[in-house]
């Protein structure tokens, strides 16, 4: 058994604790959080599930990672604070763990990574002999493994277009939604994520990734933006009120130019209620979906839908995010220290996995 660390209990940590007590390779040793009120909580019940693990949450990171734990899930966010983020990460690579992590955008593809990020985080693989594999959680198998693997179907590839299509209405996370993304605040309010040069810095690495595996060159990278207000008030489960005339959706793309083209395509459609941007492509359920499209020929349109905690499509993201990140520990363990990204890390079958009763 693999000892691991869930550093982080959010909605991305929630999902890492169940994947781990899933896979039958990996043992749930410790569960850091930085909220005081979780101190001592059991992580079953951090979780959701409906039984406890006997492991108690804890606060104390230099205790967690003095222990050398095997692999680090690094479920703390990184878009309000990259650089503690980065910090934590590079921890617990000294540490000797192998990490894996969604918050650092930059590592989506390390070739392109800013040297001043990737050098420090190559100095801590080489000082611990730990290994980092950062995947999106957006999740990232859409935007690089799963649009990879169509595009090898047909005979002529003209333009790849990975979607993330959601009604963040049921989305825990008020900060990200509201603040990050803008939803409920004034159209002249700048939201951080919507500032240029944003998006092609957190979704730009997977753009290249893509570009890596299929043999091209990109030109540049570009960004499009549209927001639009809400008609009326309307009122969410999990955030409460968003006023009329507020911003209630927003459709950006990140294009990688081929040829003086967008040839590749990661496009986010996301808004806060149904009533928003009704001609807008909307999710087959109405809730959210993500969805790779390849125009050529033939033309292949592929849509995947997930869901957790209560049906939840957001949380379902996550979870598959999670459990693509997750189920990549135990091939790392068996791998030289080093960086990895989705091109070198396989996506596996779930061996062990049909049919066991874990929650």
């Amino acid at each position: 058994m693999i000892p691991t660390v869930v550093w982080g209990t959010g909605n991305v940590g929630r999902a890492a604790i169940r994947a781990v007590d899933a896979h039958p390779e990996l043992e749930l040793t410790a569960v850091l959080v930085h909220d005081p009120a979780k101190v001592g909580r059991d992580a079953g019940q951090l979780a959701g599930l409906e039984r406890e693990l006997g492991v108690r949450a804890v606060d104390d990171v230099d205790a967690v990672l003095a222990a050398r734990p095997r692999a680090v899930v690094y479920a703390a966010s990184g878009d309000m604070r990259p650089d503690d983020a980065h910090a934590d990460v590079a921890r617990a690579l000294r540490a000797g763990a192998v990490v894996v992590t969604p918050a650092l955008y930059a590592l989506y593809d390390p070739p392109s990574a800013p040297p001043e990020l990737l050098k420090p985080l190559r100095e801590a693989v080489a000082e611990g002999g730990g290994s980092l594999f950062v995947s999106g959680v957006d999740p990232g198998w859409g935007n690089d493994v799963l649009p990879l693997l169509i595009s090898g179907l047909g005979s002529r590839l003209d333009v790849i277009r990975c979607q993330e299509i959601f009604d963040y209405s049921t989305y825990d996370q008020p900060d990200s939604v509201r603040d990050l993304i803008g939803m409920g605040h004034p159209l002249d309010y700048v939201a951080p994520m919507m500032l240029e040069t944003v998006p092609t810095m957190v979704w730009g690495g997977q753009i290249r990734l893509m570009a890596r595996a299929l043999g091209v060159e990109i030109e540049e990278v570009r960004e499009t933006m549209v927001r639009r207000p809400l008609e009326r008030t309307v009122s969410t489960r999990t955030m409460g009120e968003f006023e009329a005339g507020t911003q209630g959706a927003v459709r950006f793309e990140v294009q990688g130019i081929v040829g003086g083209v967008p040839r590749l395509v990661i496009e986010h459609i996301t808004r806060i209620h149904p009533s928003c941007a009704p001609d807008w492509p909307s999710p087959p359920d109405g809730a959210g979906a993500h969805r790779v499209i390849v125009e050529g020929r033939p033309r292949i349109e592929v849509t995947v839908e997930a869901s957790d905690e209560d049906e939840n499509r957001s949380a379902g993201g996550n979870a598959t995010a999670v459990g693509r990140l997750v189920n990549a520990i135990d091939w790392l363990v068996g791998r030289p220290a080093g960086i990895y990204d989705a091109l070198d890390v396989p996506l596996r079958p779930a061996r062990g996995r049909l049919g066991r009763s874990w929650g």
